[in-house]
């Protein structure tokens, strides 16, 4: 078989390819767990320690990011072969930033007051190191169809430490989840308040967010021991 007949059947494989192949799957479920960005890769970690007070600012914070990331990545993707690569960074820097800003404004635009909680942090998506690498290190070198899923997972997989610290900050922060009180009224000395309890006002510091991190990497690891790394 000569090498030219090689490589087009390699190319009509790639082609029949599902789009939720095994492999594409991998896309979505590896960021999830074995390869999550906060607590694998220890990326994203500002936004985890500063924006997790509340569950609200979480969830709308883990939705721009999704809707950057996913865009971005499919963008780079579709301009990868047309893109110099000495100036890569700089265009993958524009187009964050422009998708960055489209975010901010429509936050402003619909959900002023979250965007005044999360402040700074939402511009800061720009320099966050999950998006940049995920540009540089898949959308440059994969179709827009398979950015597009690792976007999606990568998302997903920053999501769901960011409310799971959330959940656990606000809940015993303040006795609340999305602002609703579930424990009674503390000012009013109601629910388990009139029985003495307490909220737990070192769970609004940032450094219970990063001990709530370290607690959920534990878990990850000894139930999967394979992310334990040899010494």
């Amino acid at each position: 078989m000569s090498e030219a007949t090689a490589e087009v059947q390699e190319k009509e494989i790639k082609k029949s390819e599902p789009l939720f192949s095994k492999k594409n799957k991998k896309l979505i479920t590896d960021p999830l767990d074995d390869d999550n960005p906060i607590t694998v890769q220890v990326l994203g970690i500002c936004s985890a320690l500063a924006i997790t007070v509340q569950v609200k600012q979480a969830f709308v914070m883990s939705v721009s990011v999704l809707f950057v990331l996913v865009a971005g990545n499919v963008i780079i993707s579709l301009l990868r072969n047309v893109i110099p690569s000495r100036i890569r960074i700089i265009v993958q820097l524009v187009i964050v930033a422009s998708l960055v800003i489209l975010v901010d404004q429509v936050l402003k635009a619909f959900v002023y007051d979250v965007s005044k909680q999360l402040s700074v942090f939402v511009g800061l998506i720009i320099t966050n190191c999950i998006i940049m690498g995920r540009l540089e290190a898949f959308a440059l070198g994969n179709k827009p169809w398979a950015s597009l899923l690792d976007g999606i997972g990568n998302s997903l997989g920053y999501a769901w430490i960011l409310i799971a610290v959330a959940v656990v900050r606000e809940f015993f922060g303040s006795g609340k989840f999305w602002g609703f009180q579930l424990l009674g009224d503390s000012t009013m000395d109601t629910g388990l308040y009139s029985i003495g309890y307490m909220n737990n006002n070192l769970m609004v510091l940032p450094p219970m967010a990063l001990i709530v991190v370290g607690i959920i990497i534990w878990i990850q690891r000894s139930k999967n021991t394979k992310l334990i790394e040899a010494h």
